[in-house]
């Protein structure tokens, strides 16, 4: 069976479309159907429905998938342990991290690691840091540098590398701005822009509210950290922000003893062997701090 093909098959089931298979995997359309009809040819069996510009899966598709998927890991995982025996430090690296950390927390570490390990191709991916994660639990990244799950499920792993302590935040005209002492109670009085539902941010965010987590708001929801404050500058409601993002135009509500954190870190596979490029990542994020 022809890897190449395999690798088609995957970029179109991934991506429900044969044009997008091919920007991914760096091919016209119709070469990309000409690898899924030879791949149908060799196994007798249709894997896609196409209906209009729906590309679906058959049941035969679906049998294939996870069993191609897992192939081609275990492919790239054979060549890369053999070229790891060298000891070099080259080829190709795939990792994710969030937009805040790329922007906040990665540029001096991806500077430094790119000046000290020309020969490593990176695949850097921008994502939420619950996608990074489930991208790592299937073996499609290698690491993800994200905000770590308050809990870890298997098959992951963490380490921790930064502290990002949060706090409350208005624009210094809110009326919670002016007030004295503040409590979680005092919160529910004014709408709340947080992150979207299921993040990881939310949830430490809604579980440090304690009984008042449901009595909570939320106006207006966004992933990206700097609209969250652009829309707290200006007064649509009260945010959660890194300590590291708060500026003039914010003010900050202090509500006694609240102790608002998340970890940022580096999450892995438990049961896959690093590459030695990997490794290096984790050491130069690691040393970085």
């Amino acid at each position: 069976m022809d890897i190449a093909a395999l690798q088609a098959f995957l970029a179109v089931a991934e991506t429900g479309s044969f044009s997008r298979a091919g920007e991914r995997i760096f091919l016209t359309q119709p070469a990309v159907s000409k690898r899924i009809a030879t791949l149908e040819n060799q196994l007798g069996a249709r894997l896609f429905d196409r209906i209009g510009k729906q590309v679906r899966l058959t049941p035969a598709g679906t049998a294939l998938f996870e069993r191609a998927r897992r192939l081609l890991r275990e492919l790239d995982d054979a060549k890369r342990s053999i070229a790891d025996l060298s000891g070099t430090i080259a080829g190709e690296l795939r990792l994710a991290t969030s937009h805040h950390i790329g922007l906040h927390r990665l540029p001096e570490p991806l500077r430094r690691f790119h000046a000290r390990y020309p020969q490593v191709r990176l695949d850097l991916r921008f994502m939420d840091s619950e996608q990074a994660c489930n991208e790592v639990a299937r073996g499609e990244i290698e690491l993800a540098i994200v905000t770590l799950p308050p809990k870890l499920v298997t098959p992951l792993q963490a380490v921790a590398v930064w502290d990002d302590p949060l706090d409350i935040v208005v624009a210094r005209h809110h009326p919670l701005a002016r007030a004295g002492t503040v409590q979680l109670k005092d919160l529910a009085e004014y709408p709340a822009i947080l992150p979207g539902p299921g993040t990881y941010t939310r949830e430490i965010i809604l579980k440090a509210l304690g009984p008042w987590r449901d009595k909570i708001e939320v106006g207006m929801a966004t992933n990206y950290l700097e609209v969250l404050k652009m829309l707290a500058s200006i007064g649509l409601g009260w945010s959660a922000l890194p300590r590291t993002m708060i500026d003039d135009s914010l003010a900050v509500v202090q509500i006694g003893k609240m102790d608002l954190r998340r970890q940022l870190g580096i999450v892995t596979h438990a049961a896959r062997t690093l590459s030695n490029a990997a490794r290096a990542m984790m050491t130069m994020v690691q040393d970085g701090t």
